[in-house]
């Protein structure tokens, strides 16, 4: 086997597997587990959303994951060289899956702001009064806003929690690979699945929770049509890239950080076991809670992403402990939001450092700069710039569309096929089959990399307008 990698030391690299696997599974593990899978759940029919998706994880999730960890670990390198040591031809592949993460990580970084913003507010003893309080609107006199819309339509605060929030995140990028991310991941991943755990085991005790995890749970077939099985599929699809950290170019980065000695199978298994069991929790926490104290109206549940900031700090109030679990809540969706955006940096990062031979030092401040500079736009396109659109889009609505709906799919499929018509499923099948005796997915993978893969792909490009 030709040996594409440079030496771990020139990089650094986890000096553990379990350091990988949680870092990996931190990755994956943020706000699409926690704030996206819960309201399309619910919009999607709850259990029939929640089987076809498993399906997918263990199928679509496991082959492009282990795919995009195989080339990082092989090459060794970031993106940008990743993609261009494994033909020179889809070098251009490399490119796009570096500017991916740094579009999603500004965006991504004022989202965590608005809930480090809900985080304080509830740790301090405000969340029953902000769940409550409304706003006059300062361009309709007669309308009243509540406490989201009011926050991100001011300048000030919103910024404010913005730079925190990515100052935070640059913390564990600054002291490398094992000496941060690796150290962070292992404090920050027991703490958060013992937090979810904890609520959504309080949660299932509430009174009529019952009838929320029956909706969540079990799939309803009655006036299921084929229309909307094809758009349930391409939502599980599109999900997955929320997820499990796919075609961001975090796992091919992450990939090359892993030890050769350690099950690179095993491995991808182990993380997408913990990702779909926080994504599966966090519906428990959040249907149950939200079925009962809406009366049983299924159309709360449709609240899409005011799910978690408008919706829930009401659910929370009216709550035994309200305050007491919303705060522990939104510590939860923090700790999961900063493992998150501390893999969307590293990936940056990775590529100044590897393209311009800058320290890691110097390559975070460019990268803090350029995520403070763009993740502006989407603070302004709410507050003092919020009459800006982007075809009928806010900033950050725009930022999201082009690389969740467009740049990630396009990325996946064209990956798809490099690795099963370009240099083949072996090249793959090798890095998988360092120190194993066996390729246990071998036939499974080779089948969804050549054909499920990328027609899932297509299917999500014709569909991106319109779930």
């Amino acid at each position: 086997m030709k040996n594409d990698s440079k030496s771990p030391s020139a990089r650094g690299g986890f000096g553990s597997k379990i350091g990988f696997v949680l870092a990996a599974a931190g990755s994956a593990v943020g706000l699409g587990n926690i704030w996206r899978f819960p309201y399309l759940a619910a919009k999607y029919g709850g259990g029939i959303f929640l089987l076809i998706y498993i399906i997918f994880a263990i199928t679509f999730g496991f082959t492009l994951m282990l795919t995009e960890i195989a080339i990082g670990r092989r090459t060794g390198k970031s993106v940008i060289g990743a993609y261009k040591t494994v033909n020179s031809k889809f070098a251009p592949l490399g490119i796009l899956a570096a500017v991916i993460p740094a579009l999603i990580l500004p965006y991504y970084c004022v989202i965590g702001g608005w809930v480090l913003k809900y985080m304080t507010v509830f740790v301090t003893g405000g969340g029953e009064e902000a769940s409550k309080a409304t706003f006059a609107s300062a361009s309709d006199p007669e309308a009243e806003l509540s406490f989201f819309a009011h926050f991100i339509g001011l300048l000030e605060q919103p910024t404010i929690f913005f730079i925190i929030f990515v100052l935070l995140t640059s913390v564990a990028v600054f002291f490398g690979v094992e000496k941060g991310i690796e150290k962070v991941s292992k404090l920050l991943m027991p703490v958060l699945l013992i937090l979810i755990i904890g609520i959504a085991v309080y949660t299932l005790t509430l009174d009529g929770a019952g009838d929320g995890l029956k909706y969540y749970l079990l799939p309803d077939f009655n006036g299921f049509t084929a229309s909307k099985f094809f758009k349930t599929i391409a939502a599980a699809c599109g999900q997955l890239f929320y997820s499990m950290s796919i075609a961001m170019g975090i796992m091919v980065t992450y990939g090359s950080y892993m030890r050769k000695a350690d099950s690179l199978e095993s491995s991808v298994r182990q993380i997408e076991i913990f990702d779909t069991l926080v994504a599966i929790l966090a519906g428990l926490i959040i249907v149950p809670a939200v079925f009962v104290f809406s009366g049983g109206d299924k159309s709360a549940l449709n609240a899409g992403p005011g799910l978690m900031f408008d919706t829930l700090p009401k659910v929370f109030a009216d709550m035994p402990a309200g305050q007491f679990i919303g705060a522990a809540f939104f510590i939860l969706v923090t700790l999961a939001a900063l493992t998150s955006s501390i893999s969307l940096m590293e990936t940056v990062v990775a590529v100044v450092i590897e393209k311009f031979k800058l320290s890691r030092t110097v390559s975070c401040v460019i990268v803090i700069g350029i995520t403070l500079g763009l993740g502006m736009l989407s603070v302004l396109g709410y507050s003092v710039c919020s009459d800006f659109t982007i075809f009928k889009m806010q900033m950050l609505d725009f930022f999201d569309f082009i690389t969740n709906n467009l740049m990630m799919p396009v990325l996946a499929l064209l990956t798809c096929i490099l690795i099963g018509y370009v240099v083949k499923t072996k090249y793959v099948e090798e890095e998988v089959m360092l120190g194993e005796k066996q390729f246990r997915s071998k036939l499974l993978y080779n089948v969804m990399i050549k054909f499920i893969c990328p027609a899932c792909m297509i299917m999500i490009l014709l569909t991106a307008t319109k779930i």
